[in-house]
């Protein structure tokens, strides 16, 4: 768990980057919960991602960051970062899957970015190991690194000042770092709140390593939801994640797809694959009734696809 005196320190540190994002409710009258939004998709970078990377980088003694700053991500994490060296003057190199959509590629180029592409498993064998060979600077992990959890976990704390009483909290879950933040908070301060995590059914490490007692490998297929699930739990993930969720979903690709569409025709939110989950998860009955809040974790979905899941709707 983290600690709630660091995640109230990060909200302060934060500040100045992240913006408080608004929590509203999900107008589906014939929902089997009462469903709430908190829209990440708001924030500069269009992610939550920007909270955690924001954190840990401030915390980071400037003579570590003189020689930039360095990542591995799928695209969120990485405007994070860009984000916050591109406000520091110190450049950013980011590693990033092959199959990482473009919309993500151009926002971390924008932001002055330097892109480095790698295979899928040599990707993920930088989360693993947590270095990228070759690449100086300031590594900051995307995932295990407990100022990012703090910087994540602040997202809770908004809930809970917006909504005191919500029966669920849904997230997407990706490597982790999203999940153990919030949960840490909610928990600290509501505990009789249930923690659903949500992951694509192509990708659903956590629901795999639930079953199995520890991380195990899941089958992994790439989707549009290219910013949550895996084919393992990271083992350094495991201890923190496990005692916080009460609950994994895995959510078929369809189904966030509706998702993305529920949002865009009911709300107006644009969500990328990631950021409709939780939502998913919610209008399927999956995550109970009463207050279900979803964490809308990002909009950074690229045009094309976005156009291609809405018009499926019609045809």
């Amino acid at each position: 768990m983290i600690e709630l005196a660091n995640i109230e320190s990060a909200r302060t540190r934060i500040a100045g980057a992240a913006i408080r994002t608004p929590l509203v409710r999900l107008q589906v009258p014939e929902a089997p919960a009462e469903i709430y939004l908190k829209l990440e998709n708001l924030q500069p970078i269009n992610s939550f991602k920007i909270r955690g990377a924001t954190n840990a980088v401030l915390l980071a003694p400037a003579s570590e960051r003189a020689k930039g700053l360095v990542t591995a991500s799928a695209g969120n994490m990485a405007q994070g970062i860009a984000w916050a060296g591109r406000a520091l003057g110190i450049p950013a190199t980011i590693v990033v899957p092959d199959s990482a959509p473009e919309a993500k590629l151009a926002a971390i180029e924008r932001l002055g970015g330097r892109v480095l592409k790698r295979p899928y498993d040599d990707w993920w064998n930088i989360l693993v190991t947590g270095r990228v060979d070759g690449v100086e600077g300031l590594f900051v992990h995307p995932v295990a690194d407990r100022a990012v959890m703090a910087g994540n976990g602040t997202i809770g704390l908004e809930i809970l000042e917006d909504l005191p009483d919500p029966d669920a909290v849904v997230i997407p879950y990706g490597g982790g770092g999203l999940t153990a933040g919030i949960a840490s908070a909610i928990k600290a301060l509501r505990p009789e709140t249930t923690i659903v995590a949500a992951e694509p059914a192509t990708a659903a490490g956590l629901v795999a390593a639930l079953a199995a007692g520890g991380p195990a490998d899941a089958d992994y297929s790439p989707s549009f939801v290219d910013g949550a699930g895996s084919r393992r739990v990271l083992d350094s993930m495991w201890p923190i994640v496990a005692p916080l969720v009460d609950r994994a979903l895995a959510i078929p690709v369809d189904e966030v797809a509706a998702a993305v569409r529920v949002l865009a025709e009911r709300a107006r939110v644009i969500a990328e694959g990631a950021g409709a989950l939780a939502v998913a998860a919610a209008l399927s009955g999956r995550a109970g009734g009463g207050k279900v809040v979803c964490v809308v974790s990002g909009g950074n979905i690229n045009l094309s696809t976005l156009a291609e899941i809405l018009q499926s709707a019609a045809g």
